[in-house]
């Protein structure tokens, strides 16, 4: 009786040793109260299709195809269903398993008086199994595998928001490498003209071969940019083509850069960023499945009770087993309970209490580089916008010298030197207009992916 005692009270003993859960580390994500830049009249709401604010039919159509396409997104997607097939493998658990089995059998054996006996036997039975969650494994389980899913799903969420934010990047700057092609090629014209002109003063005694040999030199720096923005417009069309999933080819153009429009939305508090950004709830949601990880390593721990039951016929061959078989059945229960394994399974659950804790650490790096990008995308735009005021007026002013510059040197009153200055002082201005102008609308697709482009979790 007592050995019955001891045999049944086992389980329990092994239960109350179980590992005390293992507590989180502390938190030392500190969230500002406002953001350090704050941009005027931004007010412009972050809407999931946040590119179309830029006002480019030709944007909105490659970034839908970029998101129907895209190589990395396929993944994700594939991922995702994967995710979401182990929640019902997990689930499955939920409820008893039933199996069929048919066992035919043709043996020798050797007989009483030693001469062989050969028999047929053939057996067919239904077998269910369960298991009871007692302490909450199974339920564990599949609170894991949920987690895993919902944590994959942000991770598609964020790798959308990252493909439509490359897109409309690169076909920014597309824009903005066909308007510095645009100038070079009128400056290269003008130069040429420079350049005509030049060498016929000089063929009639009015110049002299430096200004002449000048102005050939700049013909021949101004027509080397060409070339080499023309190469650079490829490139980027290739690259296009690498994230829309095409062939290469050339990419269709809406809009030209300097009509844009140039939508600033609200930035909101840093706390509403917590909920804003797919990434972060990505990152929450691997907490979660880790957490729910760990609890089911320190399941292991813990005894399993399995209930079996097997219900089948037995008889000597097909036309016995149809026509009168033997009943066969049986039930019972077994309790699995870890007795001595070298502390593997407590290792393991430290191991699971490890993963859980980067979970932690890597959610507070996701939330810290979110604080980050937002400030760095408001400084951008509030920094890039007092740039191009001060490159437009030098714009302005650059033209406005090379006018009089000009007219200076085709009324005879300074030699074709001054012109040249003015020339190169105005192409620099105005490229650098355009390089700030593109910068700066590529600062307002950093500041959408900031702000998570309008995804808000699903409730």
């Amino acid at each position: 009786m007592k050995r019955r005692l001891v045999v049944l009270a086992a389980p329990l003993v092994l239960a109350a040793c179980a590992m005390a859960p293992q507590p989180a580390p502390p938190s030392s994500v500190t969230v500002p109260v406002a953001w350090r830049t704050t941009l005027p009249g931004a007010n412009a709401s972050v809407e999931r299709d946040w590119w179309r604010a830029f006002g480019d039919p030709a944007l909105d159509a490659l970034v839908q195809q970029a998101q129907a396409n895209n190589g990395d997104l396929k993944i994700a997607r594939a991922r995702l269903q994967e995710y979401q097939a182990r929640i019902r493998v997990a689930d499955s658990a939920r409820l008893p398993a039933l199996n069929l089995s048919l066992a035919p059998t043709r043996a020798r054996a050797i007989g009483p008086q030693g001469t062989p006996v050969e028999s047929t036997s053939l057996v067919g039975a239904v077998q269910a199994s369960y298991e009871l969650d007692l302490f909450g494994r199974v339920a564990n389980t599949v609170e894991s595998a949920r987690f895993e899913a919902l944590s994959q799903e942000a991770a598609l969420e964020a790798a959308a928001l990252a493909v439509a934010a490359n897109t409309a990047s690169g076909y920014l700057n597309l824009l903005g490498l066909d308007a510095q092609l645009a100038l070079a090629k009128a400056t290269l014209a003008s130069r040429e003209r420079s350049y005509n002109l030049a060498r016929h003063q000089f063929e009639v005694g009015y110049s002299s071969r430096l200004e002449m040999s000048q102005a050939e030199a700049e013909l021949h720096a101004t027509a080397g940019t060409v070339p080499q923005l023309e190469r650079q417009v490829a490139q980027q069309e290739q690259a296009l083509n690498l994230l829309l999933g095409a062939s290469p080819g050339a990419i269709a153009r809406g809009t030209d850069l300097l009509s844009l429009r140039e939508p600033t939305p609200g930035a909101g508090l840093p706390s509403e960023l917590l909920r804003r950004r797919p990434d972060i709830a990505q990152a929450e949601q691997a907490i979660a499945a880790a957490d729910a990880s760990l609890a089911v390593a320190r399941d292991a721990l813990l005894p399993s009770i399995r209930l079996t039951a097997s219900l089948g016929a037995g008889a000597g061959g097909i036309t016995q087993l149809l026509r009168s078989p033997t009943e066969l059945w049986s039930i019972g229960g077994s309790v699995l309970a870890p007795l001595f394994d070298a502390g593997r399974l407590r290792a393991q659950a430290e191991i699971a209490g490890t993963v859980r804790d980067r979970a932690i650490y890597g959610y507070e790096t996701v939330v810290r580089t979110a604080f980050a990008e937002t400030e760095n995308a408001l400084a951008s735009i509030d920094g890039l916008q007092r740039q191009l005021v001060e490159a437009e007026a030098r714009r302005a002013a650059a033209g406005e010298v090379l006018r009089v510059a000009h007219n200076r040197y085709t009324n005879g009153y300074a030699s074709y030197l001054e012109e040249l200055d003015a020339q190169r002082t105005a192409f620099s201005a105005d490229l650098a207009a355009l390089q700030l102008r593109t910068s700066l609308l590529a600062a307002h697709v950093d500041l959408y992916r900031a702000l998570g482009g309008g995804w808000t979790p699903a409730p």
